[in-house]
């Protein structure tokens, strides 16, 4: 063999000549074992030019799942601290960085909650945790998105099921098994299961503390605007930071809440908790409370427990207060920066206030899961895969009307409030109708109100809050926003109607192909000069259409432009006469009557509700009054 005949003649030759071979051979081997540690150990170009995933690709491999965010490998964000002597860290070196595709997921005992876990993402002693199942994917994902656009990288996801902790894991975000075996839905807000997810909160947080970290634990409803950190910082003497459901502000700054003026729960959704002895006391006395009786809300069971001896306070500036054992320092977050949202999304509290506000928590909202979704999305503060920005068959926008005396004139009162919903309503029926007959998604308009909407009697707004009259209102004050997107038969509801918030036009994820084929129309009045449907390029490339077009009118106009992305009507008044075929028309008007919901509510009678009536202008006389009898209580449907 040629090696052999080498080595023999190394050996016979001189030292200067072994010296020169060994040091040859050496090189050699260091050098190849550099190329392939190099060939298996680098990603695949495929998962650093994107996060997001082909569509041929299975929706069951774990690693590319249906719920994906646009992370670029240039957004990464680097570990905070390196693994301990010996362990082995379970995730890659930076989030947003893909595990290469030629290596196996480890083991899942691997992913179980341990001190030196958990270190692997601590800094300066404190992690940031959220936690839920895989409903809540595209919730968590945005919440990490937001954080590590804030170059805050020291946290961890618990995951109530593997399908959710296997998708992190690929999306190389670092998660942790809760061991929770739970199911994968959404399960409520409310429902037994909702609670035991609650509970988990408690366990996890007398499970972290005695590591000795600090814990700051969010709802995954929630998404950070500023970096916490610095402002907890500044009350290093509190046991426990937390949000609140406080409504009218004790402060106008950005100091803690004057804790004697606090009239609303402290909200468990955002709190942050260091490792005193009287915060591991009080997780402890917490769990034992709801371990021993699982019809406790875990909300409440922290609220009763912390009251139970509240004053006085810690000293005369810091907004401290000692609380539960009498020990324990408490402090409530300002909810004109720790927004709730009533303070972030009614009152813009922060706005007013000048403040720059640090979370959002999608608290006092009526249309559950969707409805928070919805909120984010008209905020500009969700995160979704790109198909949601260029949906198949293109947008229908429109330029709502709205009278003056609508939104400025009289009282603010139950009758102006309605009068000025049921304008609205009218014109985003219609265009509902339109979209339906164009097989395109609707943009809807701003929505604008004169009251606001709670769960309770109230005068019109919160006296003491800062909400203004009129106002900017959330799609969910007056639409059914989950029932708008549930899957209806066709038999019975006719096709389904996809819509999108207001705001999509302004999203920096919108594609410039999208921006760029745009088409605006004109509606004018029948006869008059070059109102028949033709596209005058000339004119600035404005089509004019006549008002009171018919079925077919708007098919024979408007499909020769199905591959322009957006169509933008100049108004929607008087625009379509409706559908010609008369089952089309009932099952689309049985659809639509169940996409609002309630006015909620008025003190001065047994039944305080009013519903809003999609077809108000059908019945003659019809009146904002709630119903008269228990019998007369339901959808106008």
């Amino acid at each position: 063999m040629a090696w052999r005949n080498g080595c023999e003649e190394l050996t016979q030759s001189k030292p200067l000549f072994i010296t020169i071979y060994t040091v040859v051979i050496i090189g050699i081997v260091v050098s190849s074992f550099y190329v392939f540690s190099a060939i298996y150990s680098s990603d695949t170009p495929a998962a650093h030019s994107s996060a997001w995933l082909a569509s041929s690709i299975s929706p069951e491999d774990p690693r590319h799942i249906d719920q994906r965010l646009n992370i670029s490998q240039s957004e990464k964000v680097h570990a905070v601290s390196t693994p301990s002597p010996g362990k082995q860290n379970v995730w890659p070196s930076s989030i947003w960085e893909v595990p290469p595709s030629n290596k196996k997921m480890p083991p899942l005992k691997d992913f179980r909650l341990t001190k030196e876990l958990v270190q692997q993402r601590v800094k300066d002693n404190v992690v940031i945790l959220t936690f839920g199942n895989y409903a809540f994917m595209d919730f968590i994902l945005t919440w990490v998105k937001k954080l590590t656009d804030l170059e805050v990288s020291n946290l961890l996801v618990g995951a109530m099921d593997t399908k959710l902790l296997e998708a992190l894991y690929w999306k190389g975000v670092p998660v942790f098994d809760m061991g929770s075996h739970m199911g994968t839905v959404d399960v409520g807000w409310g429902t037994p299961t909702f609670h035991k997810m609650g509970r988990e909160k408690v366990f996890l947080i007398d499970s972290i503390l005695p590591f000795g970290f600090e814990v700051l634990m969010c709802d995954t409803d929630t998404v950070w605007l500023k970096n916490p950190l610095p402002y907890l910082a500044r009350y290093p003497g509190a046991d426990i930071l937390t949000s609140s459901d406080q409504v009218i502000p004790t402060v106008v700054d950005d100091n803690l809440e004057i804790w004697q003026e606090v009239s609303g729960a402290y909200n468990i959704g955002i709190f942050h908790w260091r490792p005193t002895e009287s915060a591991k006391t009080l997780a402890k006395r917490w769990k034992d409370m709801l371990v021993a009786d699982d019809k406790i809300w875990d909300q409440n069971g922290f609220n009763e427990i912390l009251q139970s001896q509240i004053g006085p306070s810690v000293d005369d500036g810091s907004g401290l207060v000692f609380a539960f054992d009498g020990k324990l320092k408490l402090g409530i977050l300002p909810a004109s920066i720790f927004c709730s949202g009533h303070t972030y999304f009614v009152q813009a509290m922060y706005q007013q206030l000048r403040l720059e506000p640090y979370v959002v928590h999608t608290t006092f909202q009526y249309g559950g899961t969707e409805g928070k979704r919805h909120r984010l999305r008209e905020a500009l503060l969700f995160f979704d895969p790109p198909e949601y920005y260029n949906p198949p068959g293109g947008f229908l926008s429109f330029k709502p009307s709205i009278p003056k005396s609508l939104l400025l004139s009289g009282e603010h009162n139950v009758e102006s409030h309605f009068t000025l919903i049921n304008h609205q309503m009218k014109q985003i029926r219609t265009a509902l109708a339109i979209a339906s007959l164009l097989n395109r998604t609707l943009v809807m308009p701003p929505l604008w109100c004169r009251l606001d909407k709670l769960w309770y009697p109230h005068p019109g707004v919160l006296e003491g809050s800062m909400t203004r009259q009129p106002f900017l209102c959330p799609l969910d004050h007056v639409f059914e926003v989950n029932v708008m997107l549930k899957k209806l038969p066709e038999e019975d509801f006719g096709p389904g109607i996809d819509f999108r918030e207001y705001s999509i036009f302004e999203n920096p994820s919108l594609p410039s192909e999208v921006k760029k084929s745009w088409l605006d129309v004109q509606l004018c009045k029948e006869g008059t000069q070059d109102c028949d449907g033709s596209y005058n390029i000339t004119a600035g490339g404005v089509l004019k259409f006549p008002k009171n077009s018919s079925e077919e009118m708007f098919m024979k106009v408007f499909s020769s432009f199905k591959d322009v992305k957006v169509i933008k009507l100049s108004s929607v008044q008087d625009a379509f006469t409706g559908f010609t075929n008369k089952e089309r028309e009932e099952r689309f008007r049985r659809r639509v009557k169940q996409y609002v919901g309630i006015w909620c509510c008025g003190s001065d009678k047994p039944i305080g509700h009013i519903y809003y009536d999609m077809y108000w202008d059908e019945k003659p006389g019809w009146k904002a009054i709630p119903p008269q009898s228990p019998e007369e209580d339901h959808p106008p449907w």
